[in-house]
């Protein structure tokens, strides 16, 4: 690890290890919990890492030992049904109960002080926030590094079927726990498989082929697409934060799957007053635990001295650090997102992007859709080793893409916040997906994507509808020379499970049906720009 990554704090204790301990779950299941700890007399606090995906690597190195040589009781446990431990491991629905028992185990131990943190990544985010649903006394700090608090959010976006992070969760959850060995197999059985699974006809049960078994709770979470269906009761954490007292560190990337969960539990702990910190990075779900390693440890060992040493020293002086894209600079905010205008953008027939706002709704170009050769996804915020930003020039040539493009700026525009698309669509069946994404166009013409967003509509004859896509949000950059482009498909697959154009479930369909879409003039892109005149704070170096 040191040779990987060069910045890591230089070791203060040397380490033991008590592996294959037996914690009793509230229904006798055994969990099967490893034991990190300096070797050095006195007292130490304790973290709690709770995972579903084995407790080897990378979970040991750079959990187990990397916090104990700092001065941490680090207890690594596998959650139920996984890693060794007992009973059947059921998709969030046991993490709050195997949790607390896991806490009454460590108050009957010598070693422990009473003075308890936790942190992780992914899903061991969400069994975070589960703790804290009735945290214990003892919890005083929690990080949760691009974590998880809503499940259905994660497959489902906006009516639509999250597809390739579907499957990748299936394999991470049924194969990593096995060992590393097993999860490589499996992964690179379902890179192979991955246009037979997502183009299957119907959806529902195909993944068994890629991933070899079949795993029931994934088409379960597939086949429950809202929400408030019943399925879903006690999913969703996101209420935790709105009555949360535990001073919480978050952690993410902008092209990171999980982003707009973490902006939410940030929004939610400000507004109640919750200490809280948040820090975003140029990663994706997985960059972020490989080459934003030294700067995420750094965040969540500062945040852990902190509030179990009373140590303050090393923390930053704002609640808010961002790396801002386009001039690669890390800025210390004061909050997020920050106090910005809103600039819309046009789409004209010629295919420019304008400031200049259209006087009527008049159709200004159309595509067509096909299902059966759906615009495919590049880039962006996945699971997967193709996620984060991607050249999409290729992407960008094809017929069913739409791209409106400014002309080249003559100042720099910095774009930092949420960022949308208010689109006004008609189309010929009535069913269609809404694909939209932000992209910077350097001067040599390649076309980056910033962030993006999928939304779902249905239409009347030949009138329009209008939806607004949520494209999560960035802190970006447009340099002189460059152009801001707005970019619209029909879709992203297998990114998102393709829309069939007749209103029946993606997950069930074997009649697709193409579509002609057409845009209106009233449609904008709406940008989060931040003026001059205020400017970003000075770089900081990270």
């Amino acid at each position: 690890m040191r040779a990987t990554w060069r910045r890591l704090p230089a070791k203060l204790h040397d380490v033991g290890w008590e592996p294959g301990l037996v914690v009793p779950a509230a229904d006798g299941s055994p969990l099967i919990t490893d034991h990190y700890f300096p070797r050095t007399e006195g007292d130490f606090p304790t973290l709690l890492v709770r995972s579903p995906y084995g407790r080897g690597l990378p979970w040991s190195p750079m959990y187990g030992l990397l916090f104990a040589e700092q001065g941490f009781h680090v207890i690594v446990q596998s959650c139920r049904g996984t890693g060794g431990s007992g009973g059947t491991f059921d998709l969030w629905r046991n993490e709050a109960s195997d949790g607390q028992a896991t806490v009454s185990w460590l108050r009957e131990q010598p070693w422990f002080n009473g003075t308890l943190g936790t942190v992780g990544p992914s899903y061991l985010g969400y069994v975070q926030w589960a703790l804290a649903a009735e945290p214990p006394p003892e919890l005083k700090a929690m990080v949760v590094q691009v974590g998880l608090h809503d499940p259905h959010a994660l497959f489902h976006a906006h009516g639509a079927l999250n597809l390739e992070t579907a499957l990748a969760v299936g394999a991470g959850m049924t194969y990593q726990h096995q060992g590393m060995a097993r999860f490589l197999k499996a992964t690179l059985r379902l890179q192979r498989r991955l246009r037979e699974v997502t183009t299957a006809q119907p959806l529902r049960g195909a993944h068994a082929s890629a991933l070899g078994c079949e795993v029931p709770w994934l088409d379960d979470v597939m086949t429950h697409p809202d929400a408030e269906d019943v399925y879903w009761n006690g999913a969703s954490l996101g209420e935790v934060a709105e009555r949360h007292s535990v001073p919480t560190s978050l952690i993410t990337g902008w092209h990171d799957a999980l982003a707009d969960q973490t902006f939410q539990q940030y929004d939610r702990l400000r507004r109640i007053g919750c200490e809280t910190s948040l820090l975003i990075g140029p990663w994706t779900h997985t960059s972020a635990l490989q080459q934003g390693w030294p700067e995420v440890f750094a965040e969540s060992l500062a945040w852990l001295r902190a509030h179990l040493y009373a140590d303050p020293c090393d923390l930053r002086p704002t609640k808010v650090r961002v790396h801002v894209g386009g001039e690669d600079a890390w800025r210390d905010m004061d909050e997020w997102p920050p106090t910005t205008a809103v600039s819309p953008r046009f789409p004209t027939a010629q295919g420019d992007l304008t400031q200049q706002a259209p006087t009527d709704c008049s159709p200004v170009t159309s595509f067509r859709y096909d299902p059966s050769d759906p615009t495919p996804s590049l880039g962006g915020p996945l699971l997967s080793r193709t996620a984060g930003p991607r050249d999409n020039s290729t992407l960008e040539a094809r017929d069913d893409v739409l791209t409106f493009t400014s002309p080249p700026l003559t100042e720099p525009v910095d774009v930092v916040g949420p960022i949308s698309a208010r689109l006004s669509i008609s189309t010929d069946t009535g069913h269609t997906d809404v694909f939209t994404r932000l992209c910077d166009v350097d001067a040599q013409g390649r076309s980056t994507n910033i962030c993006d967003g999928l939304g779902q509509l249905r239409t009347e004859g030949q009138e329009p509808s209008q939806v607004t896509v949520e494209m999560s949000s960035t802190a970006h950059r447009f340099e002189v020379g460059h152009r801001i482009r707005w970019q619209i498909s029909g879709g992203a697959h297998p990114r998102y499970a393709r829309n069939p154009g007749t209103g029946e479930s993606p997950v069930d369909a074997t009649t697709f049906t193409p579509v002609r879409i057409t845009l209106h003039a009233d449609s904008a892109l709406m940008l989060a720009t931040l003026a001059r005149s205020s400017g970003l704070s000075p770089t900081v170096n990270s």
